[in-house]
């Protein structure tokens, strides 16, 4: 039978249809698409403005004056910086200023479930307030954009921000400062953490009062995985706080005022101190204490994924993969720098080694080792080094396939990977940013020809 195919024209279709071609469409299509004329471009804003990313004050700014306020209802993802690009531009009461216009954009989202908050230091603690009125918000990253020493992002205000969101399951924080008011041994003491001081005036949270130090995450119900970079880790409290949560995954970087010794302990604390439930984690620093080693009491009797960041140690992966022997790793995945490409997998050779002279019940779950490799510039490596890293990944793939193992060795796709974030790192909202938000607004305003 032979079949026919008839067309009509993309007004001649109900709205139910429309709709569902849009929303197959991602942010870029869903753009371009809607430059078609005025009635499509009205169909497509759900699209268009369900991931949002501003670079800027000045941006969010722009963004608040040029966009329709009840576009941000369709907002899921959102991106946002504090950071003021253009200086000559007057902007009233910074910081006051992105704080009032993060407050703004949060009321006016009340659909946001992914969060990125890229400040440049300490907000108003009136920023908490909108926080308990996101319902959906489940994956939240605050980030200190700013020098440290200069520009401190509190403890207490982000673990308030936290605490405050009614279903938060994922969070991210980079370069959080210790406040003064839960860590007074630091002042004043090598090596000179940065500490924030005035921040006593936090109001007291609900649930947590006026205990809003680092470790008083572990008592959000909610979380399951929890990640925290370039932050002082040393509070005791990460001991004795109440544990409420049932974490997933954990991923834990170094405090680069510290050494990697106090680094490794901090490490080694937290884990114990959550690890029961832990079932990935990501490694920045050594483990020492052979207890992870002993399947009868290690605290991690359910990890399952092992992550290891560049910044790791090299020399150490032998006696830290022996160190958490304990524990039912299925899927070990290492990071590296190109530079770093043979001693890498020279450790990961002899860790296999190790395993088979320790015999059968030694990592007798793994069954997958990877290796993600950032490239540098081609330049620096001449032929030689080349043919070495080539020899090297070759010989780690072939040992893998001997022991029956599956193995990836390439390039890494994802810059972020390497940069500041480990395969647990957060996502990022990529979707409408300045200028896109003025030609939709022109098109909303019935201008089209700013869209041609």
């Amino acid at each position: 039978m032979a079949l026919t195919t008839t067309s009509c024209a993309w007004h001649t279709l109900p709205n139910e249809m429309k709709l569902a071609v849009v929303e197959n469409l991602d942010s870029d299509d869903a753009r371009a698409f809607s430059r078609v004329d005025l009635r499509t471009y009205k169909i497509c804003i759900p699209a268009t403005f369900k991931s949002v990313k501003l670079n800027s004050l000045e941006q969010m700014q722009r963004f608040l004056d040029d966009v329709p306020r009840t576009y941000c209802q369709h907002i899921q993802e959102l991106d946002l910086c504090t950071q003021a690009v253009n200086c000559d531009v007057e902007i009233p009461s910074y910081p006051r200023a992105g704080t009032d216009a993060i407050i703004s954009l949060l009321i006016a989202s009340p659909r946001l479930i992914k969060l990125v908050l890229r400040l440049a230091g300490s907000s108003d603690k009136s920023l908490i307030t909108p926080f308990a009125y996101l319902t959906e918000l489940k994956h939240l990253t605050i980030t200190n954009c700013s020098d440290e020493g200069h520009s401190p992002l509190s403890e207490r205000l982000v673990v308030s921000i936290a605490a405050s969101i009614p279903c938060l399951q994922e969070l991210s924080l980079d370069k959080i400062s210790r406040s003064k008011m839960h860590a007074p041994e630091l002042e004043g003491v090598y090596p000179y953490v940065p500490l924030v001081i005035g921040d006593d005036d936090v109001p007291a949270h609900p649930s947590l009062g006026s205990e809003l130090s680092l470790p008083s995450l572990l008592r959000i119900p909610t979380l399951k995985k929890l990640t925290i970079r370039d932050t002082h880790l040393g509070d005791g409290r990460w001991v004795t706080t109440p544990v409420a949560c049932r974490l997933e995954v954990l991923d834990l970087g170094s405090c680069y005022h510290e050494n990697e010794d106090f680094n490794s302990a901090c490490t080694e604390r937290i884990m114990a101190t959550v690890g029961p439930t832990i079932a990935e984690f990501s490694l920045t620093t050594s483990v020492s204490d052979t207890v992870f080693a002993k399947p009868s009491v290690t605290p991690l009797p359910r990890l399952r994924k092992l992550h290891i960041t560049p910044f790791f140690p090299v020399d150490s992966v032998v006696d830290t993969m022996s160190n958490l022997a304990g524990s039912p790793i299925e899927t070990l995945s290492m990071q590296c720098f190109e530079d770093d490409v043979v001693d890498v997998c020279s450790a990961l050779e002899d860790f296999l080694s190790l395993r088979v002279e320790r015999g059968p019940e030694f990592y007798q779950k793994l069954k997958r080792i990877d290796v993600s490799i950032a490239a540098n510039d081609p330049s620096s490596c001449d032929d030689e080094e080349y043919e070495e890293r080539i020899e090297a990944t070759k010989r780690l793939q072939e040992f893998c396939r001997d022991l029956q193992l599956s193995s990836v060795v390439g390039k890494a796709q994802d810059p972020a990977l390497i940069h500041g974030s480990s395969f647990l790192g957060p996502s990022r909202a990529s979707g409408i940013s300045i200028p896109d938000c003025e030609k939709f607004a022109a098109v909303a305003n019935g201008r089209a020809n700013f869209l041609l």
